[in-house]
C-alpha cells in the first residue's frame, strides 16, 4: 500500500511571471511634469474634472517609461480617498520603480491644501521604505497644473 502525502506538509510555492502588454520601445517616456500632465489629461474623465476629485497614478520603470496608468479613486467636490495600500499594492504588482500621482481640484485652483501636502509626504515616505520613488504629485485643471515636486512640497 502506497503512503499518502499529507497536504499540510507540502509547502506552498509562489511563482512570478511578468507579461507586459506593451513593448518597452512603445512606452511613452516622462521627462518633465508637463509630459506627465499631458498624458494624464489624455486619460482623464473630462466630464468630471470640474465636478469631482479624481486621483490617478502613472507607474514608471527605472528609465521613466510608463508601465501603466490607473484611476485610483473618484470622490466628491472637495476630496477623494487616497489609500496608500492600494497605491503601493498596484505599484508593486506593476513592477514600478517610481510612481507619479495626479489629482484634480474641481475649483480649478491648483494650489495644494494642507491635506494634499500631508498625504504626499506620507506617500513619499512609504515609497522610500519600499524602494519606489514618488517622482511627482500633480494637481491639475484642464488648462494648468502644479508640480508638487517642482514646488518642493516633498
Amino acid at each position: 500500500m502506497e503512503a499518502q502525502t499529507n497536504p499540510l506538509l507540502t509547502v506552498a510555492e509562489i511563482s512570478l511571471s511578468y507579461r507586459p502588454a506593451v513593448r518597452p520601445s512603445d512606452r511613452p517616456k516622462i521627462k518633465s511634469p508637463k509630459d506627465a500632465y499631458e498624458l494624464f489629461l489624455q486619460h482623464w474623465n473630462h466630464d468630471k474634472i470640474y465636478l469631482s476629485e479624481q486621483f490617478y497614478m502613472l507607474l514608471l520603470n527605472v528609465r521613466g517609461n510608463v508601465l501603466g496608468i490607473i484611476e485610483l479613486s473618484s470622490g466628491g467636490m472637495s476630496g477623494t480617498v487616497v489609500d496608500l495600500k492600494l497605491i503601493f499594492a498596484t505599484a508593486l504588482k506593476g513592477m514600478a520603480s517610481a510612481i507619479l500621482l495626479a489629482h484634480n481640484h474641481p475649483s480649478g485652483d491648483v494650489h495644494p491644501s494642507q491635506e494634499d501636502i500631508n498625504v504626499t509626504e506620507r506617500i513619499a515616505e512609504a515609497g522610500k521604505l519600499l524602494g519606489i520613488e514618488l517622482a511627482d504629485h500633480l494637481i491639475i485643471a484642464p488648462d494648468k497644473f502644479l508640480s508638487m515636486a517642482d514646488e518642493r512640497y516633498f
